[in-house]
């Protein structure tokens, strides 16, 4: 996910998109460690730039490090003054990608996901407001009562409605004239990666 854009459009308050990615990451999974070349590889951006906005991190107190071997593993600090509300404000701006990644990654039968609409926009760089929903595409045959389970648990962690739609393989391929599809295909697209499943 490359980011052409100087400044967050989701979070103003960042420099980049990439801090906003880095702290959702962590706080949002605040029982996991990531190390710096897994969040470089997982948004596109070096390795040195992963590693030095870790360390402005960590330098604030924000984030802890602890090494393994030769692995810097980062992880986010629950003891830091900022760890609530931060974890808040990242949920309802940068939050839908490791949330839904997370949440989609146990459902079967999904082939691909992806987020559209207002929030994808935003991310991609297009100003206006924090979007109030968040809608998801979900290619596959997935069992719908799972994606509404998902639906829900998404939500209250984002603080928002999440919407899902799920079409079949069939119905997104690149060859479909279906309306929606081209709708979808032609507006600002964020692929989670949750694998194949």
């Amino acid at each position: 996910m490359q980011h052409m854009q100087a400044s967050s459009a989701l979070l103003p308050l960042l420099r980049s998109p990439f801090q906003g990615e880095l702290l959702a990451s962590l706080f949002l999974n605040p029982d996991r460690e990531f190390t710096a070349t897994e969040l470089a590889e997982r948004f596109g951006v070096s390795q040195s730039t992963a590693s030095r906005e870790a360390d402005r991190f960590v330098a604030a107190g924000y984030i802890t490090e602890r090494r393994s071997g030769n692995l810097r593993l980062l992880r986010a600090n629950p003891n830091s003054v900022v760890a609530r509300p931060l974890a808040d404000l990242l949920a309802v701006t940068y939050g839908p990608i490791p949330v839904l990644t997370e949440l989609l990654t146990g459902v079967g039968a999904v082939e691909a996901a992806f987020i559209f609409g207002s929030w994808a926009a935003r991310y991609r760089g297009q100003a206006g407001p924090v979007p109030n929903d968040v809608d998801v595409l979900v290619v596959g045959d997935a069992d719908p009562d799972r994606l509404y389970d998902v639906e829900v648990a998404a939500g209250r962690r984002l603080g928002r409605e999440v919407n899902i739609r799920r079409i079949a393989a069939g119905a997104w391929a690149a060859t479909s004239d279906d309306p929606f599809v081209l709708s979808v295909r032609s507006q600002p697209l964020v692929a989670l990666d949750i694998g194949s499943r």
